[in-house]
């Protein structure tokens, strides 16, 4: 048996921003793809123009690359099988649908929207819950199926509305192999006769997604456990058109879940518990407002496609940070989880610290020039790069250099109400006028000498660290908690942390 080349898809409508569900099943198609040497392709699904979002195309376009998720083929790179835009491909879809008339597979249908919703009340009041146009009430509506051939011909000739429905067998099972989900059966009295076709020439999502995939070779269909419901449709489709051969292995992605667990992550998880939903910023043309994305609050791509690897997927060990190399080698389909992943936002925070610390300093900086104006900072570059590797370790994301870090390039003008209020005291405070009295005389201001001295005062004076270490490091940074004082210190040069602690001791007194 020879095996197809892998050719995968990712097809977004142009419907809005791309929610990070989408994202995700955009890089597990892309490490499919890349571990098996195969084509990553992006297709844009635009076939229903009603709800096309100006600037959402490109959104997608930008957000794959901010990602590093790189297109094999697709509407800019090009490729063997475009265009790549369904709106491009409208020629393409008609012979198929005549093709479907033709064999008896689809008919025509000329119901009003008004005699639809009749339908569905009927229906509704005959104890269906959920109406559908079917094997059963397609014989009382107006169709190809309950008219005669004449009466048909006219109404196509008279140019009425229409749409073409594909003809859903009654009482069959379609039965195929998802890859995740193993064997999957639905009876096709569950189905009902979806419009593949509408008379101004443009198909529906089923019809393009089959007729797309086959024509571009798509071997896997890689995609969110919502479309499992269509699937059934979808490997009819391929049967009545003669395609059999050609049907695509299904494999439908776990949902990704609130943090909760109740229902699928949405946009108003994020507003609610303070988080982004979306991969970059999405200026929103029906508010007027523009809502952040993980790019504006500073996360790093690598992280990102990081967590959202995890989100569905494990290695089977206990590594967790992984380059996209690494992902790459150690992605595979039978490691997809059948069940929802829960979204955990402090999860990516603590991805994007595991990242942050791994980064160059060299590298930190050209991240947080673009910033250094608006906080008006001068500094030379050695100093910079010294002041980096202090507060690197204690941050999350890489603008915090600058305004965690703020002390370490400026003097403080406020002070930590709490540790004011429980170590700013008398004792502590006369200790720490002796201790700069101590430094002053000081020829050698580096991190060690600093440290020997202030432990040699301690020991000199019977002194616990708590008890002169706080107060230190309030007058000197304005916070409680920190980095190495020595370093700071170091860093700060002995006439800065003299001036500051000379400073800290005026506005607040002696306790």
């Amino acid at each position: 048996m020879t095996h197809k080349p892998v050719r995968v898809r990712f097809a977004p409508s142009p419907t809005g921003p791309l929610h990070i569900g989408g994202v995700r099943t955009a890089l597990y198609n892309y490490l499919f793809a890349k571990k098996n040497q195969g084509t990553f392709i992006l297709r844009i699904e635009d076939t229903d123009q009603s709800r096309y979002v100006k600037g959402a195309e490109d959104y997608v376009l930008n957000s794959l690359n901010w990602c590093g998720l790189s297109v094999d083929e697709g509407p800019i790179i090009g490729g063997e099988y475009g265009p790549y835009r369904q709106s491009e491909r409208m020629h393409i879809y008609k012979d198929y649908v005549q093709k479907l008339l033709e064999s008896g597979k689809a008919y025509y249908a000329f119901d009003t929207e008004e005699e639809l919703d009749q339908m569905r009340k009927n229906m509704k009041e005959a104890g269906h819950p959920s109406p559908q146009y079917n094997n059963i009430t397609r014989s009382n509506m107006k169709n190809s199926l309950s008219l005669s051939k004449e009466e048909v011909q006219e109404r196509l000739d008279r140019g009425d509305k229409y749409v073409v429905r594909v003809n859903i067998p009654r009482n069959e099972v379609v039965k195929f192999e998802d890859k995740i989900r193993g064997w999957v059966s639905f009876n096709t009295n569950f189905l009902d006769d979806k419009v593949l076709y509408k008379s101004d020439g443009m198909p529906t999502y089923h019809l393009a997604n089959v007729v797309d995939d086959y024509l571009m070779k798509i071997s896997h269909v890689i995609r969110g456990e919502e479309w499992l419901p269509s699937a059934p449709l979808h490997v009819l489709l391929y049967k009545f058109l003669g395609l059999e051969s050609s049907i695509p292995m299904y494999c439908h992605l776990p949902l990704i879940l609130n943090p909760e667990g109740k229902g699928k992550l949405s946009k108003r998880d994020g507003d609610r518990l303070g988080f982004p939903v979306f991969p970059l910023e999405w200026d929103d043309p029906d508010l007027g407002i523009s809502i952040s994305g993980y790019k504006e609050s500073g996360f790093l791509p690598e992280a990102f496609i990081n967590m959202l690897a995890f989100l569905g997927w494990n290695p089977g060990d206990a590594q967790e940070i992984f380059s996209k190399r690494e992902l790459i080698n150690s992605f595979s389909l039978e490691r997809v989880n059948k069940s929802g992943a829960r979204y955990n936002f402090q999860k990516m925070i603590w991805f994007n610290q595991q990242y942050l610390r791994s980064i160059p300093n060299q590298d930190l900086l050209k991240m947080i020039t673009p910033l250094m104006a608006q906080y008006n900072i001068k500094y030379e570059e050695d100093y910079i790069l010294r002041a980096i590797s202090i507060i690197k370790e204690r941050i999350t994301f890489h603008k915090e250099i600058l305004s965690e870090g703020d002390y370490l390039f400026t003097s403080p003008t406020s002070y930590n109400e709490k540790t004011v209020n429980k170590k700013w005291k008398k004792e502590s405070v006369s200790h720490l006028k002796s201790l700069a009295g101590e430094m002053k005389k000081m020829d050698n201001f580096s991190a060690s000498s600093i440290e020997q001295l202030f432990h040699a005062y301690l020991q000199d004076n019977e002194l616990g660290f708590g008890k002169i270490m706080p107060v230190l490091r309030l007058s000197i940074t304005g916070k409680g908690m920190g980095p190495s004082m020595f370093l700071i210190m170091e860093l700060l040069g002995l006439k800065e942390s003299l001036i500051r602690v000379d400073v800290a001791m005026k506005k607040l007194g002696d306790g």
